[in-house]
C-alpha cells in the first residue's frame, strides 16, 4: 500500500513536470512525503518513504539539474536532512504513543481495582449505571461508587470528592477503602458514615503534611438493603436520590442531610440513618453534581427532575444509559466535572 502510494505520487510529479516550464519542478515536493508518513506510519515505513524520496530526488536532479551546482547540493541535502528528521520524529511519536497506551492500561487496571464494573447484582439488589471522569486520559476521577455484600445487608456508596479529576483521586481512594472495610465491620449504617468521616480527616491531615494540599470534603450517600428490614439511608451533604416508579419520578423525601465527610467534627448532632419508603416496585436514581451542574448552551443547569419524568417510562435496565445520553445531548462537550450515575433496583 505504501509502495504503491509512493510510486503513484512520484509518477504524478513526473507527469506534471513534463508539462511544466523549465523553472517549475514538482519532484522536489516529494521531500515532504516522509514527514507525512512519519505522522501515520511506522519507522520502517517512514524509512522506505525517505529512501524512495532521496532516490527520486537524485534521479530528477541528474535528469534535469538546476543551473548551479550549489543549488543541486542544497536541494539534495535538504531532502536527506528532512528525511532523517522524519524518521527520528516517527520514532519519538511511536514511543510517546506506547507510553500513552501503557498509562491507559495502568489506569484501566486501577479502575478495575477501585470501581467494580456495572451492572452488579448482589442478593436481590441490582445496581447499574454510568461513570465518566472528566479528565480525558483518566479512567478514575473524584466521583466514586461501591456496592458490597455484608453480614448486615447489601450496602451501597456513591460519593463526590470536592474538586475534580486526578487531584481528587487520593481522597476518593481513601473513602472507597474505608467503606469496604467499615461496611463489613459496622452493624449500624450511621457508624459506617462515621468511619468514612474519620478516613477523610486522616487523608486531609496526610495530604496537608506531605503535599501542602488543601483539605477536601466529600459528599456521599450510603444505603443499606437488609432482608426483613426497611432500606436505610445516610445523607452526607449529597444530592438526594430520586424514585422512578410507574412512569413517575420524584425525589425521595430525605429528612436528615448531614455535613459532608471530612466536616463531621463540626456537626452538633451525630449522623443518623433514616428508613426509606418502599422501593421494591421502582428504581432509585443516584448521581453526583456532575449531572445536576452540567450546563446547556444558554448556561442553564441540567433539569434532572423534569428529564427523569420524561424518561420515567424507560425500562429499568436502560434508564441509566438513556439519562446519560440525554445529559450529553443537553450539555454537549460542556461537561466540566466527573459524572457518576447509578440506578438501584430491588426484587
Amino acid at each position: 500500500m505504501l509502495v504503491a502510494g509512493l510510486i503513484g505520487l512520484t509518477l504524478l510529479a513526473v507527469l506534471l513536470g513534463a508539462f511544466a516550464d523549465e523553472e517549475w519542478r514538482h519532484v522536489p515536493f516529494l521531500v515532504f512525503l516522509p514527514a507525512f508518513t512519519a505522522g501515520i506510519g511506522t519507522v520502517r515505513q517512514t524509512g522506505i518513504a525517505a529512501a524512495w524520496v532521496v532516490l527520486a530526488e537524485s534521479a530528477a536532479l541528474l535528469h534535469r539539474p538546476l543551473p548551479a551546482v550549489s543549488a543541486n547540493v542544497a536541494m539534495l541535502s535538504f531532502s536527506v536532512v528532512l528525511s532523517a528528521l522524519s524518521i527520528v520524529g516517527c520514532g519519538i511519536r511511536i514511543r510517546q504513543q506506547q507510553e500513552i497506551n501503557r498509562l491507559r492500561s495502568v489506569s484501566a487496571a486501577l479502575q478495575r481495582q477501585m470501581l467494580r464494573p456495572l451492572p452488579v447484582r448482589l442478593r436481590d439488589v441490582t445496581v447499574d449505571g454510568v461513570y465518566e471522569p472528566v479528565e480525558e486520559d483518566s479512567m478514575v476521577g473524584g466521583d466514586v461508587y461501591e456496592v458490597v455484600e455484608s453480614p448486615f445487608g447489601v450496602r451501597l456508596l456513591i460519593a463526590d470528592v470536592q474538586g475534580k479529576g486526578l487531584p481528587a483521586l487520593g481522597a476518593a481512594f481513601a473513602v472507597l477503602m474505608a467503606f469496604r472495610e467499615a461496611a463489613q465491620r459496622e452493624r449500624e449504617l450511621a457508624d459506617v458514615a462515621v468511619a468514612l468521616d474519620e478516613a477523610v480527616a486522616r487523608y486531609n491531615a496526610y495530604a496537608k503534611q506531605q503535599e501542602r494540599a488543601p483539605e477536601r470534603f466529600v459528599t456521599a450517600l450510603l444505603l443499606c438493603f437488609a432482608e426483613g428490614r426497611a432500606a436505610e439511608l445516610v445523607n452526607c451533604g449529597h444530592i438526594p436520590p430520586y424514585h422512578v416508579r410507574a412512569g413517575r419520578a420524584e425525589p425521595l423525601p430525605v429528612r436528615e442531610t448531614g455535613l459532608p465527610l471530612g466536616l463531621g467534627a463540626l456537626a452538633d448532632e451525630p449522623r443518623v440513618a433514616e428508613p426509606l419508603p418502599s422501593t421494591a416496585e421502582g428504581t432509585l436514581v443516584l448521581c453526583t453534581d456532575g449531572v445536576t451542574e452540567a450546563r446547556g448552551p444558554d448556561g442553564t443547569f441540567y433539569p434532572l427532575h423534569s428529564r427523569l419524568r420524561a424518561l420515567a417510562a424507560t425500562p429499568a435496565d436502560g434508564l441509566a444509559a438513556a439519562l446519560d445520553q440525554d445529559l450529553h445531548g443537553f450539555a454537549g462537550d460542556r461537561l466540566r466535572d466527573d459524572v457518576a450515575l447509578l440506578t438501584v433496583r430491588t426484587d
